[in-house]
């Protein structure tokens, strides 16, 4: 089990199932609404609770991201599929998370280069962002 929450603590939620590997996205629009990139792990929608008030902004037609409406952290990522994407930063105390790869690279900023050894992707990656521990990873 998990927990997070956003920087002035109106906003809280609890993991209680297995989260996936924080792979780092770096599209326009996660670097827009961070500031740099957003690293970002998830979980199965039924094993995330949260408490107090979610801001929902609808970013794209497929897509909404999740933030504290009082101190504007970025929490969620919204979109298709089976699990929610939590950014990684807002969770509690050590995670046991690593970094597993990263996506949309033709879109990064140009001030840093990632240098890490990890996979990169020009664009999406649905085999990277949708690994569970539970499937060998």
């Amino acid at each position: 089990m998990a927990e997070g929450s956003c920087l002035c603590g109106d906003v809280r939620y609890v993991v209680s199932g297995p989260m996936r590997p924080v792979i780092a996205c770096h599209c326009i629009q996660c670097r827009k609404t961070s500031g740099h990139f957003v690293a970002a792990t998830s979980a199965p929608r039924e094993d995330v609770e949260v408490f107090g008030e979610v801001s929902w902004y609808q970013s794209s037609d497929t897509a909404r991201r999740g933030f504290c409406g009082r101190c504007g952290s970025s929490l969620f990522w919204d979109g298709p599929g089976r699990n929610l994407s939590i950014h990684a930063g807002t969770l509690d105390g050590p995670t046991g998370l690593t970094l597993m790869g990263h996506i949309y690279c033709a879109t990064k900023g140009d001030y840093f280069e990632i240098a890490d050894g990890l996979p990169q992707a020009e664009g999406e990656d649905p085999v990277l962002t949708t690994m569970m521990p539970d499937q060998g990873v």
